[in-house]
């Protein structure tokens, strides 16, 4: 199932039932799981491994050197999981530093022109929109959305079932369950639809409602913010996330 126009270096591990298309490039040191299938003019370059029954469509590039200046030579990877879907024009780059890795998980769908950095880890069920950025060193949570053509500034986190509306400008770190948008990016809710789409109860979504006025409607401080949720919401899971996400955050929380 390998088109004759395609270029594969022979040391490149092909997996099993692999479908490769017209005048694709595979380098020598990438290993494709089984099951993936590549449209048509596909690169997927560098220490490079993608895992089982990868989707990728016409002119994605995948594990080519970062596009960062600090970058001196290496060995630098890009790990990819299972079922994934990279739309036409997809670029995903190889980390920075030697020995450093690039991590996108399993069952992503990332859109047309989409750009995920150096460095960047990304969970599972993770939707990023046309032309969605991911600048270097962001971490994406389970079951985001990036909207499209919205920006991620280098080292931001992207909070598990956030959602981030289209071209919105996102500077600091976008808090697990919440809906961002704007440029800058400010919280306006919590991301209701994601939630209802996810099972999760009317209990938590509650506790989580009520935990969003103490961080962004009561003019509270994130620590004294934080201290009201700990003392006056029950200790859901989802709770518990949201309060470690706020206590480590690095860059501080869109407000």
């Amino acid at each position: 199932m390998i088109h004759p126009t395609a270029v594969i270096h022979p040391r490149a591990q092909i997996g099993a039932g692999c479908r490769i298309g017209p005048y694709c490039v595979i380098g020598e040191n990438v290993v494709l799981g089984p099951d993936c299938v590549l449209h048509s003019h596909v690169v997927i370059d560098g220490f490079t491994q993608l895992g089982a029954a990868n989707e990728i469509f016409p002119f994605a590039s995948i594990g080519l050197k970062t596009q960062d200046l600090k970058w001196k030579g290496g060995v630098t990877r890009t790990v990819i999981g299972d079922h994934n879907t990279f739309r036409e024009y997809v670029t995903i780059h190889s980390a920075t530093g030697d020995g450093e890795v690039t991590t996108v998980g399993s069952h992503n769908n990332l859109l047309a022109y989409c750009h995920v950095a150096h460095n960047v880890t990304m969970g599972n069920h993770v939707i990023m929109s046309n032309v969605g950025t991911l600048a270097g060193h962001v971490t994406v949570e389970d079951q985001a959305i990036v909207g499209g053509l919205a920006a991620v500034h280098q080292f931001c986190r992207i909070g598990r079932l956030s959602i981030i509306g289209g071209c919105s400008k996102v500077v600091q770190d976008v808090p697990p369950f919440m809906l961002v948008d704007g440029n800058p990016a400010k919280t306006r809710t919590v991301n209701k639809v994601g939630l209802d789409r996810a099972g999760i109860s009317e209990e938590v979504q509650a506790a989580l409602r009520q935990a969003y006025k103490f961080l962004f409607r009561e003019g509270l401080t994130n620590p004294n913010a934080v201290a009201r949720i700990e003392s006056e919401l029950p200790s859901l899971p989802e709770i518990l996330h949201l309060i470690q996400f706020v206590k480590t955050s690095e860059r501080g929380i869109s407000r």
